[in-house]
């Protein structure tokens, strides 16, 4: 069986947070049960894969990445699904938002043992 792809877990994780963000805005603040229970739903498996994926990703990292995609895509599901607008400097601190994840992720070892090799000590008294 094929060691599993913490990367896989981690956009599995941001897909279900996405989803149960969208749900939690249709729940019309639990008003409406049956998108208030997927939310939670969406939310438990969500939270069940980012689990797995920060066995091997620095939690740093991969937090940086679940929450800057989720925002950048709540921010465009609001915008097409919801009619919510956004100014121009708004835009452009999801951009930076944007350039953020993914320069986490470049700069990112994706050797699934690469956690255990911190840059900084863990203990800068050291």
């Amino acid at each position: 069986m094929p060691a599993f792809s913490p990367w896989l877990f981690l956009a599995i994780a941001i897909i279900f947070e996405i989803a149960g963000t969208s749900f939690l805005k249709l729940s019309d603040g639990f008003t409406k049960w049956g998108w208030g229970g997927a939310s939670i739903f969406c939310y438990w498996i969500c939270f069940a894969f980012l689990a797995v994926a920060i066995t091997k990703i620095p939690v740093g990292i991969a937090y940086a990445i679940w929450s800057g995609v989720g925002i950048m895509a709540i921010t465009i599901i609001g915008w097409l699904a919801f009619k919510q607008s956004l100014s121009w400097p708004q835009l452009g601190f999801i951009a930076l938002i944007c350039i953020g994840a993914i320069g986490l992720n470049l700069t990112s070892s994706h050797d699934a043992n690469a956690h255990d090799k911190a840059e900084i000590p863990a203990n800068p008294a050291q």
